[in-house]
Order: C-alpha cells, then structure tokens, then sequence
C-alpha cells in the first residue's frame, strides 16, 4: 500500500524562534515524518483587536493579552520562510505551510512555490482565501473542524470554481455549479484531500468520530486523512488503520515552553514512536485476501495435529473413539478426517501415538 503522508505539524510552537523552528525541521526529519508544516500570516490582517482568545488558549496564556497580541510575535517573516524552506531541502522533508490570509497566500505560491497548500479548518467558510489558493493551480489539503457536509461541499465548491478559471463572477450559484460540473468533479479528486478534524486542543477522544472519514470518503469520492489534536498518538495510528491516507499531528520540542499548542502537541520522542507505530501499522494491513502468510508456513506441520492411535491397534481392530485421536505433529491425516475412519478396520499394527497411515 502507500505510505500514509505524515505532517509534523510545527504550527507556531517555535515561539517566533528561528532557531527553535529549525531545530523542529530537524526533529520532524529524525522522526521519519513526510512534511513539517508551519503557518503563515500576517497577525493584523488575519486577527481583529475586538477577537477574543479561545478557551484552550486562555487556560494554556492567560488573560494579560487579546488573541492578537497573542501572535504577533509568533509571526515568520520571508527571510524566516527562505531558511526553514532551505533546512527542509538539506534534511529531505517537504515544507509545507498553512496561509490565513491573502498576502500570506502570495508568499508561500510566488515567492516560496511551495508544492501544495493546507488549509485549516478555521478558514474552510474564507471563500475569498480558498479562491486565491485554487486559482494557483496548487493542490490542497483541506481541514473540516468545525464542519457540517454542508460547509465541505461549499468550501469544494469554491475551490472548484477557482481550479476551473471560471470567468464569471464569484458567487455561491457559481460554487454550486462549478461544484457540480463534470470538469469540477473531475478536478476535485485530482488537486484536494480532505482531513477529518476535531478543532478542540486537546481533542475529547469521544468527540473524535473517526467513522466520519468513511463518510467523508462517500460523500465527496475524495482522499481523506486525519488532522488530530488528540493527547497521544493511539488516534492517528487507529486513523491509519481505518484508511487514512494523511496524518497530521502538532509536535513541540517540550510540552512545558509558553504558547497556545504545547500542552496539546507530541514532544519528539512520541513524534518519533508515532512515525514507527504508522509504518508498522501500514504493513500490517496488507490485503483483504485469507492467505496462508509465508512466514507461518513453516509451523502448519509443527502446530496442527494428525490422527494417530492412543492406545495399541491390531490390524483388523476398528478404530473407535477410544483408541483414535489427534495429536502433534500436523505430518499425517489431517482430524478433519476423523469420522471417515470410525468403523473402519486397522490395515496393520499400530503402536501407541503411532501416526495412521491409511
């Protein structure tokens, strides 16, 4: 099968550190990840001064500052992009970034070209910033915390509606048909994944529903993964286990550093245990076919058992339950036989465990 994609998601856990953000390149390659993923915004045009933190953000800051003053200083200038793009490219892991407002959109396609664009599940109603991204051609990866079918199919629509270069105006009739339309629906598989989400830091486990990727998965025949805030790491790899073909996870260099996402991210060594869990699991599930593995063909003969005699057989005595029985090794008639030789006469001798030959 193919390898699940998994992204380290960095996010703003550098703290605005160059630094720390190039030691977390290093930690999302050391762990085997496909991608480190950071965020990419310009705090005043994503963040009005009257926004209110979230609740998981004032347990985790406090109450001394507005969500803006927040992340100002946890903002990564070009310059900053360049060098993180730069250790990524020496360290062989695919940067990827999420843009959350239009600016940011024009950085991370014109000056960055980065490969694809993830979109967060905050965004997935931003018509605006999804219609920039897909009038760049780019594939997406598209979050759905927060979201009802509803929303998925608009936010799809809109991305159609880009893809397609329509030359009308912008308007929800011309997301619904661009939406519908075969080149749209022909597109959508080709340039979007979907990721399941529950947009809560950390995430209740019993609000995670992975069953909803199959319903994803029906409702828009589109690639679908797991975008997870859960504590740990056993969701994600159960996620793969049900067909997740991304996973995204936060990761901090230590839970205990000051910010929003820490508590609610993996540290590198269960980053690391996470990547080696998934790729064991992805070999485990192998094919839908019952086959006899190879590695356990070697056993058959030493764990099933054949018919043999329990007791000293004459020739000419019949066999009965009192004298044939199944034992070790699986070497001769197989038990599933045993009732066709009830009745039937010895053809010689047999000694006690002695296998039955005929």
């Amino acid at each position: 099968m193919t390898n699940t994609f998994i992204i380290a998601e960095a996010g703003i856990n550098h703290n605005g550190s160059l630094d720390r953000a190039l030691e977390m390149v290093d930690t999302a390659a050391n762990a085997g990840a496909d991608a480190v993923k950071f965020q990419t915004f310009i705090p005043e045009a994503v963040i009005s001064r009257y926004a209110e933190k979230a609740a998981y953000q004032f347990g985790n800051t406090g109450d001394s500052e507005s969500q803006l003053e927040m992340v100002k200083g946890l903002a990564l200038d070009l310059d900053t992009h360049k060098q993180l793009m730069r250790r990524c490219e020496m360290r062989n892991i695919q940067f990827l970034s999420t843009p959350f407002d239009l600016s940011s959109v024009d950085m991370l396609v014109n000056d960055l070209k980065v490969p694809r664009i993830k979109v967060a599940s905050g965004e997935i109603t931003n018509a605006p910033l999804l219609l920039r991204i897909a009038h760049s051609g780019l594939p997406v990866i598209l979050s759905t915390g927060m979201s009802l079918l509803g929303d998925i199919e608009d936010a799809l629509g809109v991305l159609a509606h880009g893809y397609l270069q329509a030359s009308e105006v912008p308007s929800i009739a011309g997301f619904r048909k661009a939406f519908l339309s075969r080149e749209g629906q022909r597109q959508l598989p080709e340039k979007v994944t979907l990721l399941h989400c529950t947009t809560e830091y950390p995430s209740p486990f019993d609000d995670v529903n992975l069953l909803a990727m199959e319903t994803l998965t029906r409702a828009f025949g589109l690639p679908v993964g797991l975008s997870d805030h859960t504590i740990g790491c056993s969701v994600p790899i159960a996620a793969v286990a049900r067909g997740a073909c991304i996973i995204e996870k936060h990761f901090t260099l230590d839970r205990n550093l000051p910010g929003p996402d820490h508590k609610a991210s993996l540290e590198p060594d269960e980053l690391l245990a996470m990547t080696r869990a998934i790729r064991e699991v992805e070999q485990a599930i192998g094919s839908p076919r019952k086959l006899v593995a190879a590695s356990e063909t070697k056993n058959q003969e030493i764990a099933r058992k054949s018919l043999v005699a329990l007791q000293t057989i004459l020739k000419g005595e019949p066999f009965t339950s009192d004298n044939l029985g199944a034992k070790r090794p699986g070497t001769g008639i197989s038990p599933i036989r045993y009732w066709e030789f009830l009745g039937k006469t010895a053809t010689r001798d047999y000694g006690v465990d002695e296998a039955i030959i005929q």
